[in-house]
């Protein structure tokens, strides 16, 4: 199942960037660049989940909150907002919001905190595949498969690979990879991170995916496809 994620935000170059990752995450975006009546386009789309910014030229994102859970009481809501204010966080909870989330943000903490939500809210639906180079990453199974070939994949190798596969080839230093690690309750230092890429790589070569994941020394690593 593809999650259907609807992104209100009125800065054109954080709305650009941010629909990029939901969807490189592998979930399908719906970014409005315009907000009169824009509860309503929610209802109408099928959204999974609404990320809804605060600020939004011409109308209120607090009232957009509370008219979205009047009309579906199930729907996740994440407020995603420069405004810190901890009453702006009470009253967005009040209102309706499951989770409140301020700007700036690491990338990685508001795609877990949706998975969060999203988990809590379809429980029975499959999570979002991550697909690259023919490489699919099956989150919800824990699985890598590649031209006909599975591999199982422990919890760690896969947000490894989860944070490669969304970087489109960059290179991912070693301390983002680390901070994907830390959504986990297991004990994460340097060489948690070092063991873990080890029998990632190897997964990968059993696969048929030979030095695709290289190490770029002083830099971090980068997945090859």
């Amino acid at each position: 199942m593809s999650f259907h994620i609807v992104l209100v935000e009125d800065e054109p170059a954080i709305r650009v960037q941010l629909a990029a990752l939901l969807e490189r995450s592998g979930y399908t975006c719906t970014a409005p660049d315009r907000f009169e009546g824009v509860a309503e386009q929610i209802l109408a789309s099928g959204a999974h989940l609404v990320l809804l910014d605060l600020n939004l030229p011409g109308c209120d994102g607090q009232q957009i909150c509370a008219e979205l859970r009047r009309s579906s009481p199930q729907l996740p809501i994440m407020v995603v907002t420069s405004r810190d204010n901890p009453l702006d966080e009470l009253l967005s909870v009040q209102l309706g919001a499951d989770d409140f989330l301020t700007k700036p943000y690491h990338p990685q903490i508001l795609l877990a905190r949706m998975a969060r939500l999203l988990q809590r809210a379809y429980p029975a639906a499959a999570s979002p595949c991550l697909r690259r180079g023919g490489l699919e990453l099956d989150l919800g199974q824990g699985e890598a498969r590649y031209e006909g070939r599975s591999l199982l994949l422990t919890r760690n190798e896969a947000r490894i690979l989860q944070r490669l596969m969304t970087g489109e080839g960059d290179i991912v230093s070693r301390s983002a990879l680390m901070d994907a690690l830390w959504q986990s309750d297991a004990f994460v230092d340097d060489n948690t991170l070092t063991v873990n890429v080890t029998r990632l790589r190897k997964k990968l070569e059993e696969l048929g995916l030979k030095d695709c994941l290289r190490t770029r020394r002083g830099q971090g690593y980068q997945l090859c496809l």
